[in-house]
């Protein structure tokens, strides 16, 4: 099937690589770039099996993908006698996905969130599975009836771990809602109970599988739609499931991904525990001891981060993900929006003083008063939870940073571009896509597969979307003094969730890369229904993350259709799963905010302290910005930071830019490479996210997809996925026991590889007469 999204993928694969070489009594399932920011799975090459071998050909394609990565990865054979929901399944899922909801949760306040991927899940239930099928009795039960079944139908097979792998996924995610309880109930220190916290976290994840349902037409069935990241998965279980024999003098897979994740365990201990400047280390600040301005160029955490560097794998994927799962040609994206920003925008802003940010520093996600001091945002609330308007007058307008400033104005250009991206250059498809809708059209493959399968039902769907926006309209009417967001903004979120799935997620499944509505949602309601932070947040949690649950539910059913799981076993899975994650992440969320004196307040935290909350800090300072405050007072008519708003022409004009390049110049096949939304959204994730995140990122980008994926292919083919998916175990193994022997009873160490980062000026303003604790004044 010749169409748009083959020719960008042949355009991607002739960039990195000059031939595919494929034979016909051997497939290689390594020789091939693969597009993928994902890091909650980890790709190994594999080598088919006998009876797979098979040449890729354009003679051959109706039995194969058009798409060469998914041709070269996953399998054209199924066995539909093959038992999926069984008892093993069920326990084992259920497990994992209450196990990484709760760590994940646990870790999500910590300075460097430590997000336990579900390769932790899909590598330690392996044995388990084994171990049941090995010891649970065969008895049939019922037997003979229509209810006959069997706690052990066989051996533990690959269609059971993916089903408990989709479990674990619902447990790696976030429960994006628990960011308005922390916000209510730890920053503005109101009140919301359990029960209407429980239905927000609820409403907020099931929505978005009535999405799901309208578009899998779009997004799942047709062969372009293909998921990069699902491929990293299909390997991984392959290579779990299929025998490997030693090569000599070599390892397996298994044995090298059992010495990476020991390595990454043990290594651990420094950058979690006995040495954590490591995580930043910041040698231009030791240099310059008392230079701002040194100090603000090289601070990893705290300023531009010039020439810092870490010696942490949480350090490198913690925000942006495994870039051992990235090709060179996205992460060379990521660096140049990266370096456009931060190296370019940001210091000419801040040196040329525009909106006076010399009186604030140079990177923060602090909200400050004209004369450089922190923003006392308990002082502009009154008691109905609502904006004080007197109180703001007498304290002043809201200033951000120089950085944070940036990161919103490029906020609206990636938004705006990701539109314009998707219509100009897969606009055609889109509309193809349409037409054939709601008639028969070809099909891959593992499209015509999964058609001996019962299909869900378009009702299970439409009756799970118009009972869980009933129930969200129910919670914010009747629980509308906690909440504060009316039954018509209810409908707006969803309407704007609606629209934006389909371009999203056509990047999404083409890229593996997801711009946010966080902002958009945001903007129009702030303006709509200032004054109410609840409000805001409420209605940026239904219009952007039932968005994100629908794309996460359409990959999870792309995997099932890669690995021929029947989509009802994978609608259960997905339902079970997030319900049950919702729970625990909402009952671990309670009993930290509980538990732990000051959690999230840095004032009074020790100095020290994991606890600092980054991902809540920016949710917070946001539900002020665009909640308590609103846009107009600070992007309008009556703000500071009117100018930013040019950035969504800015973004708008971009991708076109990039379009009339590529179609004046066809032959050169580098420009539409160029993906303008990844480039602009570069640095969607800062703040929370440093400089250091990115710097480390990129460098271990260029060294893993660059350098040994040219110039050491074969070990590459062999290593590079089964590396990240080490690293990443390890160091959540680490982690959790460093907490459960040390941090749990603040047992902690006081020496000088305790100071991170060691740029205490770095936050320093330089605007002269500006005093602030700790800090040179200027005259």
């Amino acid at each position: 099937m010749e169409n748009e999204y083959c020719r960008q993928v042949e355009m991607e694969n002739e960039y990195v690589q000059n031939s595919h070489d494929i034979s016909s009594s051997s497939r290689n399932y390594g020789d091939e770039e693969h597009i993928s920011y994902s890091w909650n799975a980890v790709r190994d090459p594999v080598t088919a099996t006998a009876n797979e071998e098979q040449s890729y050909t354009r003679e051959d394609s109706d039995d194969q993908s058009p798409i060469q990565e998914v041709a070269l990865t996953v399998p054209t054979t199924d066995d539909p006698t093959i038992p999926v929901l069984t008892f093993r399944m069920w326990v084992l899922g259920i497990l994992s996905c209450v196990l990484l909801s709760f760590l994940n949760q646990f870790f999500w306040y910590r300075r460097e969130p430590l997000s336990i991927s579900s390769v932790a899940a899909q590598i330690a239930v392996l044995p388990l599975g084994r171990i049941m099928a090995a010891t649970i009795t065969k008895k049939k039960f019922f037997a003979g009836s229509k209810w006959e079944f069997s706690l052990n139908p066989g051996p533990f097979n690959t269609k059971e771990h993916v089903l408990i792998t989709i479990f674990a996924n619902a447990g790696a995610g976030t429960v994006y809602a628990i960011h308005i309880v922390s916000a209510v109930k730890i920053f503005y220190k109101k009140n919301m109970s359990f029960f209407v916290s429980l239905l927000v976290c609820m409403t907020t994840q099931i929505l978005g599988f009535g999405w799901a349902g309208v578009f899998r037409k779009y997004l799942v069935e047709p062969a372009a739609m293909w998921w990069p990241s699902n491929l990293v998965q299909v390997s991984l279980f392959r290579a779990l499931h299929e025998k490997e024999e030693r090569p000599k003098g070599g390892l397996t897979r298994n044995q090298f991904f059992i010495i990476a994740l020991s390595c990454s365990f043990a290594y651990y201990v420094f950058p979690g525990y006995l040495f954590p400047m490591v995580t930043s280390l910041s040698w231009i600040c030791w240099i310059f001891p008392k230079s701002v301005l040194a100090q603000q160029l090289g601070s990893g955490l705290n300023g531009l981060g010039m020439g810092v560097i870490a010696i942490d794998w949480s350090t490198v994927s913690s925000y942006l993900g495994s870039p051992l799962a990235s090709p060179w040609f996205a992460i060379a994206n990521v660096g140049v929006g990266f370096v456009l920003v931060m190296y370019v925008i940001t210091p000419l802003a801040y040196w040329l003083n525009f909106y006076d940010a010399k009186t604030f520093p140079i990177f923060s996600e602090s909200l400050f008063t004209s004369s450089g001091q922190t923003y006392n945002i308990s002082q502009i609330v009154d008691s109905n939870f609502h904006l004080d308007l007197k109180a703001y007058e007498d304290l002043g307008t809201l200033h951000l940073s120089t950085f944070f400033a940036v990161t919103y104005g490029v906020g609206f250009a990636a938004l705006t571009a990701t539109v314009v991206h998707v219509l100009l250059f897969h606009g055609k498809e889109i509309w193809h896509l349409s037409l054939s809708a709601f008639r028969d059209q070809k099909v891959d493959v593992h499209t015509r597969l999964m058609r001996k399968y019962k299909q869900v039902p378009e009702f299970w769907f439409t009756g799970i979307l118009i009972g869980t926006i009933a129930l969200a309209l129910f919670s914010c009417e009747y629980y509308n003094e906690q909440l504060q967001l009316p039954w018509w903004g209810v409908i707006l979120a969803c309407g704007i969730s609606f629209f934006f799935t389909l371009p999203i997620g056509v990047i999404t499944a083409t890229t593996n890369q997801t711009p946010g509505l966080n902002i958009i949602t945001e903007y129009m309601i702030g303006y709509i229904y200032p004054g109410r932070p609840v409000a805001n947040v409420c209605f940026k949690t239904y219009g952007y993350i039932s968005m994100v649950q629908a794309l996460s539910f359409l990959g999870d059913f792309k995997l099932g259709h890669y690995m021929k799981i029947p989509p009802r076993a994978m609608f259960y899975a997905q339902i079970v799963g997030t319900v049950i994650s919702g729970i625990v992440y909402l009952g671990t969320a309670w009993w930290l905010i509980y538990s732990i004196p000051n959690i999230c307040d840095t004032s009074l935290l020790p100095p020290n302290s994991p606890w600092t909350c980054p991902m809540d800090r920016v949710f917070y300072d946001a539900s002020v910005i665009w909640g308590l405050i609103g846009p107009r007072r600070i992007f309008g008519n009556l703000g500071e930071y009117t100018a930013i708003n040019w950035f969504f022409l800015e973004g708008a004009i971009a991708p076109v830019i990039v379009w009339l390049f590529h179609k004046a110049y066809p032959e050169k096949e580098w420009i539409r490479l160029i993906n303008m939304p990844i480039l602009i959204g570069a640095t969607g994730m800062m703040p929370p996210a440093t400089a250091v995140n990115y710097t480390s990122w990129i460098l271990m980008g260029f060294i893993f997809s660059f350098v040994l994926y040219r110039y050491k292919k074969d070990w590459w083919q062999r290593h590079n996925y089964v590396l990240s998916g080490g690293l990443d175990a390890g160091l959540a193994f680490m982690g959790v026991l460093l907490y459960l022997c040390l941090g749990y009873e603040n047992i902690s160490l006081n020496w000088w590889g305790q100071n991170l980062d060691g740029c205490s000026l770095a936050s320093c303003p330089t605007a002269k007469g500006i005093v602030v604790e700790g800090c040179p004044l200027f005259s």
